[in-house]
């Protein structure tokens, strides 16, 4: 038998809670997504003046993180470095953009988040902002 530990509703809320309350003290706009371990969508938000893109690239970067168990910008560096396409992983859902991050827990990947909408390395920043305060809220 296997037991999964995966992300739920609590941890979701956490996370954009967290990430919004990031950006807009940056004085930024993005979309924040939420997965569980497979990488479906959890719970998704469009700030208010972000890109319409950006909740879709959000939902994609989750997808990716999750299923590959690691950073989707890792993932895109790699497959781009070897001359290969992201839907060679197996759907046209992969993306290599930075800012999808792995909740890993206990060793396994429970889900992910991701933000989308401002530079990558900053979407990644506060992803994993919202990731540390999903940890921090389970050592309770």
């Amino acid at each position: 038998m296997q037991t999964y530990i995966e992300l739920g509703e609590e941890e979701a809320r956490i996370a954009i809670d967290t990430a919004v309350a990031e950006l807009r003290r940056r004085g930024k706009a993005g979309s924040i997504a939420v997965g569980d371990r497979h990488g479906e969508v959890i719970a998704l938000w469009r700030m208010n003046g972000a890109s319409l893109p950006s909740a879709v690239i959000a939902a994609d970067k989750v997808f990716t993180s999750s299923r590959v168990r690691r950073k989707s910008g890792d993932t895109g560096r790699d497959t781009f470095a070897d001359n290969a396409l992201m839907s060679y992983h197996g759907s046209p859902r992969y993306v290599g953009w930075d800012g999808g991050a792995p909740v890993i827990i206990d060793g396994q990947c429970a889900g992910s988040v991701a933000i989308s909408g401002l530079k990558g390395e900053e979407d990644l920043e506060i992803a994993e902002i919202a990731i540390a305060a999903i940890l921090e809220s389970l050592k309770g």
